[in-house]
């Protein structure tokens, strides 16, 4: 029979759990990586509009409810490296003063346990393992770096440049936006050795070409080819974790492959399915010890479920905008508050360039009658796309549980009042710079509408702190009620901040993976390259 002991099992092969795994490879430890899903096929699909946002096909296939019993799918991929296969690689760090109290009209964001200064060298590794992009002293509210981005920022092309050049002749600070991606560009186009093309399949797409920095690409398969201790097994569903009989440590995973039942059993347990996965896994896993599920005594797991709020906008512009790679301006000027506004409202980013096939797959609004008719791929070729995040605040309510065996997810939108003042600051900026757009939002992202099936920004259900009675893990974000059980997704935030999450999740994987190492008496050095 063959051995099923080892000494860490990660459950969850997203950025959280890749990162992990990378970092305590070299510890010549035995790991065991668990993942449900498969390596994501490449194929030409990858990059077709029709394939990837309107039939959702690299989407998972499950059905969840709403508070009101209403059916969706939510936007989760199971496959190697998570949602990082379909992510646009925005890889920003929280601003400084996103780790203190916040206050919003609607309410507080709540301070973090521990401080900027305590991540930020962790930041600054992550940012060369995923390769990021970017320019130091163009971001007014970017927090203090120990070293510059480790890659140069992704030139604009010619559009998002004039773009960029009339916001800064309007008072605004534009920024290149900070960037995981295997590019390496001479005169604003790839070399001929460059992975990355700078097609416009690249936000929200998988990558054909293993181009994007993504969880698969920088970290499960080198710590594979480097270190024969690292083992994955894929398409293994982690159907709940078991303890010993006092409750204190969790003893084996019980997990369905191909069919059959598996045990694997552990000296030290991750889990990073991300933060709605994970509270499902925690819940499922109730017993006599448990009995609202692993390490929930203080009831709030699953709960403070956060996920930005979000909106696509698409400018139609009067003149064309055929710029390719659209993905490389940020605004945050507005971040922490305006001159008409006391609170904060947010993140304006460029997305990727809008497909004839995603416009064609939404219910364009009555007011659009309108517009001279056009068919669908010029209407994308007139358009120019943002990306807007406001923070979503904690709340008790918002959570993820089970009804049954019904997955709910309960959601009530608040803070929207800063999120509409964005939109309408990037009407005037754009105004502004002669564009004169019609805006329209965008419903369809990865085949799914952003309020409830938008789960790329998923955080919160098992937040950190010093309380058992109010949190779920410790600070080294090992749970409080078992001596052996850590979580390294984005489960872990106490807020979301307007910046998406995944450097954050990265850096903290590797503050906990160096817990973890010398736990695991390693001398080994595990420094990221």
């Amino acid at each position: 029979m063959p051995d099923t002991h080892y000494d860490l099992i990660v459950i969850g092969s997203g950025p959280g759990g890749a990162a992990l795994a990378h970092r305590l490879a070299p510890t010549g430890k035995r790991i065991l990586l668990l993942e449900r899903g498969d390596y994501l096929p490449r194929s030409p699909a990858n990059w077709d509009s029709q394939t990837v946002f309107v039939d959702g096909a690299y989407q998972a296939s499950e059905t969840w409810y709403d508070k009101d019993g209403k059916t969706f799918q939510p936007g989760l991929h199971y496959y190697v490296g998570g949602n990082s296969k379909v992510y646009g690689a925005a890889l920003f760090r929280l601003r400084e003063k996103d780790f203190e109290e916040v206050r919003h009209k609607e309410g507080i964001s709540p301070a973090w346990p521990l401080k900027y200064d305590t991540f930020e060298p962790y930041y600054a590794e992550a940012e060369r393992l995923f390769h990021v992009h970017g320019q130091r002293g163009e971001d007014p509210n970017e927090p203090p770096s120990s070293s510059p981005f480790p890659y140069p920022p992704v030139s604009h092309e010619p559009a998002i440049q004039a773009l960029s050049e009339s916001l800064t002749q309007d008072g605004l600070h534009p920024f290149h936006l900070p960037l995981g991606i295997l590019l390496d560009e001479k005169n604003g186009k790839p070399t001929s050795t460059s992975i990355c093309i700078r097609c416009d399949a690249f936000d929200g797409f998988p990558c054909l070409l293993n181009g994007k920095a993504d969880a698969q690409v920088m970290c499960v398969d080198p710590a594979l080819k480097a270190h024969s201790n690292l083992t994955l097994l894929t398409g293994a569903y982690v159907s709940r974790l078991e303890t010993d009989a006092t409750g204190k440590s969790v003893t084996a995973a019980h997990v369905m492959r191909d069919g059959q039942q598996e045990r694997y059993s552990a000296d030290i347990v991750v889990v990073a399915c991300g933060a709605l996965s994970t509270a499902l896994l925690l819940l499922r896993s109730a017993s006599e010890t448990h009995p609202k599920g692993l390490a929930n005594g203080s009831d709030q797991v699953g709960r403070n479920y956060m996920r930005h709020n979000q909106s696509i906008l698409m400018a139609l512009m009067r003149e064309p905008n055929d710029t390719i790679f659209q993905k490389t301006l940020a605004v945050s000027d507005y971040y922490f508050g305006a001159d008409d506004w006391d609170y904060p409202l947010g993140l304006i980013q460029m997305c990727a360039t809008s497909h004839g096939a995603q416009i064609r797959g939404e219910a364009l609004p009555g007011w659009l009658e309108w517009v001279p008719k056009m068919p669908f791929e010029q209407m994308a070729r007139h358009s120019m796309d943002f990306w807007l995040s406001s923070e979503d605040l904690p709340r008790a309510e918002n959570r993820i549980s089970y009804d049954g065996e019904r997955v709910v997810l309960d959601i009530t939108e608040g803070n929207m009042e800063a999120h509409h003042r964005l939109k309408k600051k990037l009407e005037q900026m754009l105004s502004k710079a002669g564009a004169h757009p019609v805006l329209l939002e965008r419903s369809l992202y990865l085949g799914k509408n952003i309020p409830i099936g938008g789960t790329a920004h998923q955080a919160g259900t098992a937040r950190f702190g010093t309380d058992p009675a109010t949190s779920v893990l410790d600070l080294d974000c090992k749970t409080h009620e078992l001596d052996n059980l850590y979580l390294t997704d984005a489960s872990f935030f106490p807020s979301i901040g307007a910046v998406n999450p995944t450097l954050t999740i990265i850096a903290n994987a590797l503050r906990v993976a160096d817990r973890i190492k010398h736990r695991l008496g390693s001398s080994a050095s595990t420094k990221a390259p």
